[in-house]
């Protein structure tokens, strides 16, 4: 079996490093632009905060237009590929960014940058899947997306740095090379499977390939394959708990990236400080976000549980920015209330893609993580957009603050709405299917609940 710690194996060891530093560097090239905004790219080139909003933004629309199709390559195909040049073209685009000046070509090279890094989450949640069993990917999820927040700790430093002796330009260059060095060695680190690692031991393997193949049967007894792909795909699609979670992952985005692109704007126009001591400032949420990423998805996995890992972080992060805005008088209290803020927006997602993988059968799962994250990037482009033009509106910070706050106490409202899937008798290990069709088990309410069409009969119980 392969329950012993999470870091004796030899998988977490090898490809958790590598997956956390591929997604770092793509959040790297994602999140850079807010720094260089704050720091005279805007003034530089006469951008009015209309304007500014939309380049940002622009990002993840071309990020949603390539979530689907590149997740189902990478998993019918090649994650390796999809993962190895995608990180390569968004390293070279977003050096790109440093040699322009007109917002039409920003614009352009923006949403390019969002095509070719759309896949690349959903592809690494995916390759995971296929390392990982049901009561290890909280935590390899969480340490793969820790990379957002730990990106944001030395990119807030970093990047403002960078500026204050060079300037916006430098830092663009400086940061999007590294990404077209790493893109090409993950083609030699990254195996899409097990079998293909020579450097995997034969009896971790061996423990690691009876368990998946456990889980695997479970949820294909569970959830039998119609023989069709398109049919399978669309099942998965359909689901009321998929939808329901895309809808939530859509407003959980907007306030999540309201918050990370326009932090360093609100930062220095509270604190009046310069940029280098601003970017300093904006690491500090970040450095508590990936303690609280690292304790909820532990005790995520313990218990099973993970919309209890969800949902009550994102009700409190909702209710810190509210009062954060109140406290606006005083900078410290209302920083402090931005931290708490930030680390409860971030504490649930190892948890929360752990649970969207568990809704659709092995070979398939991409898709359920590909549509929710694509929602999700729909809902950083409005939250991006959309926050940063109502602070050049009278409501200001206010009206920003308020449509933050706003978006994540109604993610986790709707988080509410989806219930934990129940372990699949025989199992061993939970493992999660969308049920078209269920038995009269399988449908049994839990608690004298009463069931609901589409309910997840399997998932991420924990031993």
């Amino acid at each position: 079996m392969t329950s012993s710690g999470f870091w004796s194996s030899t998988r977490a060891r090898h490809l958790i490093p590598v997956a956390f530093l591929t997604y770092s560097l793509a959040y790297l090239d994602k999140s850079n632009y807010s720094i260089a905004s704050a720091g005279g790219m805007a003034e530089e080139l006469h951008l009015s905060a209309a304007a500014d909003s939309l380049i940002a933004a622009s990002f993840f629309l071309g990020y949603f237009f390539f979530q689907i199709p590149g997740t189902i390559y990478a998993e019918q195909r090649s994650a390796r590929r999809l993962v190895a040049w995608s990180t390569v073209a968004w390293g070279a685009l977003a050096v790109v960014q440093g040699l322009l000046s007109s917002p039409g070509q920003l614009i352009a090279v923006r949403f390019a940058l969002g095509v070719v890094e759309g896949a690349v989450l959903p592809s690494m949640v995916m390759l995971l899947g296929r390392w990982f069993t049901q009561r290890e990917r909280g935590r390899a999820n969480t340490l793969l997306i820790l990379g957002n927040p730990i990106t944001m700790m030395w990119l807030s430093a970093l990047s403002g740095w960078l500026i204050a002796v060079s300037d916006w330009r430098v830092m663009f260059v400086a940061e999007g090379v590294p990404s077209i060095l790493w893109g090409l060695c993950c083609l030699w680190l990254i195996k899409d499977r097990p079998q293909d690692a020579r450097w995997l031991g034969a009896d971790e393997g061996r423990a690691l390939r009876d368990d998946l193949a456990a889980e695997r049967t479970a949820a294909l007894a569970a959830s039998p394959p119609s023989g069709s792909l398109r049919t399978d795909y669309g099942r998965v699609l359909r689901s009321r708990p998929v939808q329901i979670m895309a809808l939530q992952y859509f407003t959980w985005s907007f306030g999540m990236y309201g918050f990370v692109f326009w932090l360093p704007a609100i930062v220095k126009k509270g604190s009046g400080e310069g940029i280098g001591a601003t970017g300093l400032l904006t690491a500090v949420p970040y450095a508590f976000a990936a303690a609280a990423m690292l304790l909820n998805s532990r005790l995520s996995d313990r218990s099973g549980r993970r919309t209890a890992a969800v949902w009550p972080w994102l009700a409190a992060g909702g209710l810190a920015l509210f009062a954060s805005y109140a406290a606006h008088s005083s900078f410290p209290v209302s920083f402090a209330l931005l931290v708490v803020a930030g680390l409860c927006m971030y504490a649930p997602y190892g948890p929360y893609f752990a649970l969207v993988s568990a809704l659709a059968p092995p070979g398939i799962s991409g898709a359920a993580v590909a549509f929710v994250n694509s929602l999700g990037a729909l809902g950083s482009f409005a939250g991006t957009y959309l926050v940063g033009w109502v602070r050049g509106t009278p409501l200001g910070d206010a009206g920003a603050f308020a449509l933050m706050a706003v978006c994540a106490l109604l993610s986790a409202a709707l988080m509410a709405l989806v219930r934990d899937p129940r372990p699949t008798p025989g199992a061993g290990h939970a493992t999660g299917t969308v049920s078209g069709h269920r038995t009269a088990q399988e449908g049994a309410p839990a608690d004298g609940a009463p069931g609901e069409e589409g309910t997840v009969p399997t998932g991420g119980t924990a031993s």
